[in-house]
């Protein structure tokens, strides 16, 4: 196991993430000001990228993440359309896939970068090497 991966930190974010939705989304009314059209959208977004990176990084399969995050958004859905004063919809499902999506693939990045190079090596042979003069010569 990776110690920059550490899954178990990785897992209790996600399912307090899940934990946060199903309550929020099982209340009447939500804390705050109510959002308008777009940016209900954004928060859907926002949070399913926060749950798709979560569970990338816990289980290091980003389409498992996204799968999961995608069935997540949809029963979260319909346990909106049950909910007095909630609606349930097309457009928050799909902006949840598209946050998830997103999560998955920039969590996906990071596993990569991370395995590539555990101790950094890889980012420092990337960078050019500049000659100083305590440098010897060749």
């Amino acid at each position: 196991m990776s110690r920059a991966r550490r899954p178990g930190r990785w897992w209790l974010l996600s399912l307090m993430i899940m934990l946060g939705v199903w309550v929020l989304s099982g209340g009447s009314d939500t804390p705050g000001p109510p959002l308008r059209h777009p940016l209900d959208w954004l928060a859907h977004g926002l949070t399913y990228l926060a749950l798709a990176y979560a569970l990338t990084r816990a289980t290091g399969r980003p389409m498992f993440a996204l799968v999961f995050a995608a069935w997540y958004g949809a029963l979260d859905e319909v346990h909106q359309a049950f909910v007095p004063g909630r609606e349930a919809g097309l457009p928050d499902w799909l902006a949840d896939l598209t946050g998830a999506w997103l999560g998955a693939c920039l969590a996906s990045r990071r596993e990569t970068r991370d395995s590539a190079a555990p101790d950094g090596a890889a980012d420092r042979a990337a960078q050019p090497h500049v000659p100083v003069l305590s440098d010897p010569a060749p």
